[in-house]
């Protein structure tokens, strides 16, 4: 095969061949391959298009789509030979299909690479969304599961990693819930934000040939609601604009924080010094050294990996920020970034969801740290505003309450009444029926509140809205 052919994509106008450190650094097939079956399906369209309009004939399209097909199966059966002289998977598919269809070499008459990879990435973002939602929604069982089957445990809550209040630990499950619930919807966005066609924006200007871009936007399910096509309107920005990719990077980083939250809360909960759940064997690892460790390191990793998804989206950034309109090399570089962050979120949120499925409560240890009558302290301040007292006031009261504790080394709920009383007379002798685990969990009874029965009642909302996914 002749040097000139090879390059007859863009080579025309040179007499020299590019060094091999430029076909080095200017190679993307080695990551961008994986684009191949939505390359094929847009040269589907295309052709279909170009043979509507009259460019091709009949017998040029029947010819491009056979060898379309072959080129696919190829692919799929791992026969296929990539080429990096070719630099890319659009050129490598190209080449290969000019070598069994001459009529082929009409195929990329009024497109670009640039219109053409901004295509095949909108389509690559919708599939990708559809999977990661699918992976939200088994985790979110996962821990609904978890929620249904510990829903009577209670472990304390803490804020600044300090005992505050008692809750359910299924309701401390469910705000991950809502944490999943927002990711799903985040992914969405992108979905629809995906879900418009730039092919026919050409390099920057479009074309004066006839195409016709509605024609191409619904063969290839760039539709609304109602099946009408979606097209992008103005041709700079369509093969220019990089929004979607920050946006996608952004939602798998926000996601996998939230799971590198879980993450951390398994982690010190599995520790010696809380010891409210095992893990499973399967997602732990021992030491070289110390033959008694089981180290979280599923959870650890997953919390790793979530800096790697934020830095992604800074790759994005950082790209994006200074270059002018329209298409500029650097973009090459925008593909590696929303792969990786791809891969890594779908694994985390695999990993995360059967880790889960495997995890032991250890009850008892959750009734003997959710004791301390401390946790109790702001329902005493409540229990002094329903008799009235300012809530500043009654803050302050508890508070001296707690130092008495503290002082007199007794439990809050053991301290003699006629020191509690000289604290405050309007205080009575039935203040200690407010260390009550059952009658404080009770009174959260309003809608978001750690109530047995609210959280039976989220449980049946999720339940339902989950049972098909």
């Amino acid at each position: 095969m002749s040097e000139n052919k090879q390059q007859a994509t863009w080579g025309g106008r040179f007499e020299d061949k590019p060094s091999d450190l430029m076909l080095q650094i200017g190679e993307s097939v080695s990551f961008d391959c994986r684009l191949a079956m939505y390359d094929i399906e847009c040269s589907r369209a295309h052709a279909s298009m170009l043979e509507k309009v009259g460019i091709l004939n009949n017998l040029e399209l029947k010819s491009i789509l056979s060898g379309l097909e072959k080129i696919e199966e190829a692919i799929e059966s791992q026969d296929f030979k990539w080429r990096s002289d070719l630099e890319d998977v659009h050129m490598n598919i190209e080449q290969a299909l000019t070598d069994i269809s001459p009529e082929a070499l009409k195929l990329h008459t009024a497109r670009s690479r640039n219109d053409q990879v901004a295509t095949d990435m909108r389509l690559w973002f919708k599939d990708a969304c559809v999977t990661i939602i699918g992976n939200i929604e088994l985790l979110v069982q996962n821990c609904i599961e978890f929620s249904e089957a510990n829903a009577q445990v209670i472990i304390p809550g803490y804020t600044h990693l300090q005992r505050a209040q008692p809750v359910p630990i299924s309701h401390h499950l469910l705000a991950y819930v809502e944490m999943l619930v927002r990711d799903m919807n985040r992914f969405s966005n992108v979905w629809d934000s995906a879900n418009v066609c730039p092919l026919g924006s050409g390099a920057i200007a479009g074309t004066t040939l006839p195409i016709d871009r509605l024609f191409v936007a619904e063969k290839l399910g760039f539709v609304d609601d109602e099946g009408e096509p979606i097209i992008t309107q103005n041709s700079m920005d369509a093969v220019s604009d990089r929004d979607l990719f920050i946006d996608f990077a952004n939602a798998c980083a926000t996601a996998g924080v939230h799971l590198s939250r879980l993450s951390e809360d398994f982690i010190l909960w599995s520790s010696s010094e809380f010891g409210f759940v095992r893990l499973p064997d399967a997602f732990t690892t021992g030491s070289s050294l110390m033959p008694q460790k089981k180290n979280p390191d599923g959870f650890e990793l997953i919390r790793g990996k979530s800096a790697r998804l934020i830095g992604n989206t800074q790759i994005l950034f950082t790209m994006m920020k200074g270059l002018p309109l329209t298409y500029n090399r650097d973009m090459q570089e925008d593909k590696l970034p929303v792969f990786d962050s791809y891969d890594q979120i779908n694994l985390m949120l695999k990993v995360t969801a059967a880790t889960l499925k495997g995890v032991k409560v250890n009850e008892s240890r959750c009734v003997d740290s959710v004791s301390d009558p401390l946790l109790l302290a702001t329902d005493v301040v409540d229990y002094l505003v329903l008799k009235g007292v300012a809530f500043r006031d009654a803050h302050h009261i508890v508070g001296a309450l707690v130092k008495l504790s503290e002082t007199l080394e007794l439990p809050l709920d053991a301290l003699p009444f006629d020191q509690v009383k000289a604290i405050d007379e309007r205080i009575d002798e039935d203040w200690v029926s407010v260390f009550s685990l059952e009658r404080a969990l009770k009174s959260r009874k309003q809608i978001g509140m750690p109530s047995f029965e609210q959280i039976a009642s989220q449980i049946s909302v999720l339940k339902e809205r989950f049972k098909e996914c």
